[in-house]
Order: structure tokens, then C-alpha cells, then sequence
């Protein structure tokens, strides 16, 4: 069968000679054939040489690339994509493991995969498509991670959140293969429950794992107030570093319930712990120099470059509150998950805020997504999740 053809303008390969894996609408001279949205189709440079093999879309982002050498794009091709992307995983102690049961087994473009994400929560992998020709194929990746990864059962599509909105497709989030309602997930020991069906994203923040870990090396006999606490997973390690007081903030009150549930999953009759459905300003506004260790870790600022100012002033007020109200010698750790936030714009939103509160405030970490989130170095947009460890005097 003959592909759909793109042929691109002259010298627009320039980026694909250094395996970019994104083919812009500007870039394009000619399409050959009549590809839908989700079809598999050809690249060629202006002078008609074979470049790439990818998918089709509508948008500023036409192609994405599934290989730069020739190959068929068939179930041996994702058999053999999704079989590399988990012997990494278990090359990296997070697949295979008793005390992890979660973790990213595909994340997009840093698995050489565009469009489409895979977390593994226990028995179950939850799916999130991000184009159509992922939604079109999804019944064959569901069979190859069953074949794939040791103990799975079930596969859970939820992509009604993340395809293109103005897709000719009417996604449903249901299951593919089996079905599990209620989870218990383990990380580096502790267990959560995991709410894919009602939650956000697959149902938990799996890419904050490592940076959880760290936290509890500094929560001893600390007061910890954790802004944005979604499922209260900062929280939950705090108190298994010993802090001796820890508040989760977040204004659902679902999330506040299932952080609940997680402490007491984790730590029978605790009374070390407190949560609040309200808003993360307000209550920061009050804190008043009761905590000495504050995590920061807002939802996306900024979704799109246009909101990028207003991004940044939201970070610099958000910090500038943290210093306010934070305890002498007390640890800040500040997140951005804006993917259109670069590194040094956030710390420059930080650093005004530092500047404004006039207090001494040291880095003594700079924190990035974990490794089951890996960024394609051809692929710098990759990289989305920045954050900072502060001591501030």
C-alpha cells in the first residue's frame, strides 16, 4: 500500500536532520494522497529523499515522527517500542520491583513515541492519547502491554481530557481490557489509592517521585505545610521523615478526601496530620510563620506561550508569599510544571520573589522529572517539570 506523502519546502529538513520528531504546517510544500487525521504518511526533503515515517494531524504540528528509518508502522513495530521502553523501566529498579508498583512507562517523545502516555499502577496501565492516530490504535497497544509487563490485568483508556478538541472523534474513557475500581499502588514503600476513573491526569503525580524521597530526608521534627496537595503524596513522606506537624492545602475537596485516605492507608490513627479544602493563597496569606518546611507545587501556570507573563507573575507572587511567611533557616521546596516555563524563567520568578521578601535564601537543589520521565535530547520541549530546593534564612 502507498502512503500519503509530505514534501517539505526547501531547507525545511534542517530539523529533522537532527531528529526533532515535529513537522510545523510552515514547513510543508506539498501533500501527495488525501491522509486523515491519524494516517501514517512519508516525509520528503525538496529534492524528493526519504526522511521519515510518521503520523498525520491537523494543527501547527502536522507530522509526528514515529522513525527515522525505514519501517513498517505495524503491532511489531509498538510490540517492540513498548518492550524497550519497560526493560528500561526495570533497568531503572521501578518495573519488577516490590516496594514500586508505579511509575511512567511511556512518556511521548522521550520514549520515541508522540502522543501518547502510559503510567502503571500496579495491575493496571492507564492510557492518555494525545492524538488521533494514538485513539485509533489504542486496542493494540492494550494487547501489547498485557503482553508486555509482568502482572498486568487491566488497561484503562482516559483521553477524553487530552485529545484535540476539534478531532472528528468521540473518545470515552472506559476499559480495554479487564477492569479495577479500587487500587492500592506502592512507592518506595508507601501505599496509595489511585483514582483514575474521577482524578486528574492517570490519577496520581508519578513524575514527583524522586523528589518526594528527598523530601523526607528533610522533614525531622519539622512543621510542613504542603500547598496543592492533590493526593497528599509530599505529605505522606513528610510523615515518614518524622516532621512533627504537617498541613495539606488544596481547594477540591475530593482531593482532600483522598489525601486522607492515603495518610491513613499509611499511618493508623495519626494525628501529625491535618487537611484543608481551601484556597492555596488565602491560606498562605494566614500561615503567619507557623511552618518551617513549605512545598509549593501549583498546578500548569501556563498552558500556552500567550499566558506566559502572566505565568510568571503568578510564581513570583505565589514564592513571594512562601518567603514571607516561611520560618528562619526554614526549606522551600517550589515547583513549575508550565512546560512553556523554562528553567530560567522560572528561577528568575523565584529569584524576584526572594529579592522582594529580603530574605537570605540559598539553592540547595535543582530538581528536574524523574528518570521514567526521560527527555529526548533531540526534543528540548520535553522537559517541563522544573523545581528548586531553598534554605531561607
Amino acid at each position: 500500500m502507498t502512503l500519503p506523502q509530505i514534501t517539505l519546502k526547501k531547507g525545511k529538513e534542517e530539523a529533522l536532520l537532527r531528529f526533532h520528531p515535529w513537522i510545523f504546517s510552515g514547513a510543508i510544500h506539498r501533500i501527495k494522497g488525501d491522509p486523515q487525521e491519524g494516517d501514517i504518511v512519508e516525509v520528503y526533503n525538496a529534492q524528493q529523499q526519504w526522511m521519515a515515517i510518521g503520523y498525520y494531524q491537523i494543527g501547527s504540528i502536522t507530522v509526528r515522527i514515529l522513525s527515522f528509518i525505514p519501517i513498517a508502522i505495524d503491532t511489531d513495530f509498538w510490540l517492540n517500542k513498548i518492550q524497550s521502553a519497560y526493560n528500561l523501566r526495570v533497568t531503572l529498579g521501578l518495573a519488577e520491583n516490590t516496594q514500586n508498583t508505579t511509575y511512567r512507562l511511556i512518556h511521548g517523545e522521550g520514549d520515541n513515541l508522540p502522543g501518547l502516555v502510559i503510567d502503571v499502577y500496579g495491575t493496571t496501565a492507564v492510557i492518555q492519547a494525545h492524538t488521533v492516530a494514538i485513539h485509533k490504535i489504542r486496542h493494540t497497544i492494550a494487547s501489547v502491554l498485557i503482553q508486555t509487563v509482568k502482572g498486568l490485568e487491566n488497561v484503562y483508556y482516559k483521553s477524553e481530557g487530552t485529545l484535540p478538541f476539534k478531532a472528528d472523534v468521540t473518545p470515552e474513557n472506559n476499559y480495554l481490557i479487564g477492569q479495577e475500581t479500587n487500587c492500592i499502588a506502592m512507592e518506595h514503600g508507601l501505599r496509595f489509592h489511585v483514582d483514575w476513573l474521577r482524578g486528574q491526569k492517570t490519577g496520581f503525580f508519578v513524575d514527583q517521585r524522586e523528589n518526594r524521597l528527598l523530601l523526607e530526608k528533610y522533614a525531622k521534627d519539622r512543621s510542613v505545610l504542603n500547598m496543592f496537595c492533590y493526593t497528599g503524596g509530599f505529605s505522606f513522606y513528610a510523615l515518614r521523615g518524622g516532621a512533627k506537624l504537617v498541613h495539606s492545602v488544596d481547594s477540591s475537596a475530593k482531593a482532600i478526601e483522598l489525601t486522607n485516605k492515603n495518610v491513613a492507608l499509611n499511618f493508623a490513627n495519626e494525628n501529625r496530620h491535618t487537611a484543608f479544602a481551601e484556597d492555596a493563597f488565602k491560606f498562605l496569606e494566614q500561615a503567619k510563620g507557623q511552618y518551617d518546611l513549605i512545598i509549593l507545587d501549583p498546578p500548569a501556570f501556563a498552558k500556552h506561550k500567550n499566558v506566559l507573563n502572566n505565568a510568571l507573575q503568578g510564581y513570583r507572587k505565589l514564592n513571594a508569599k512562601a518567603f514571607e511567611q516561611i520560618k528562619p533557616n526554614g526549606i522551600l521546596f517550589t515547583f513549575s510544571c508550565s512546560q512553556v516555563v523554562s528553567k530560567e524563567q522560572f528561577r528568575l520568578s523565584v529569584f524576584s520573589a526572594a529579592a522582594q521578601s529580603g530574605r537570605k535564601v540559598r539553592i540547595l537543589h535543582q530538581l528536574t522529572q524523574p528518570a521514567d520521565h526521560p527527555i529526548n535530547i533531540y526534543h528540548a520541549e520535553g522537559e517541563y517539570l522544573k523545581g528548586l530546593v531553598l534554605y531561607v534564612e
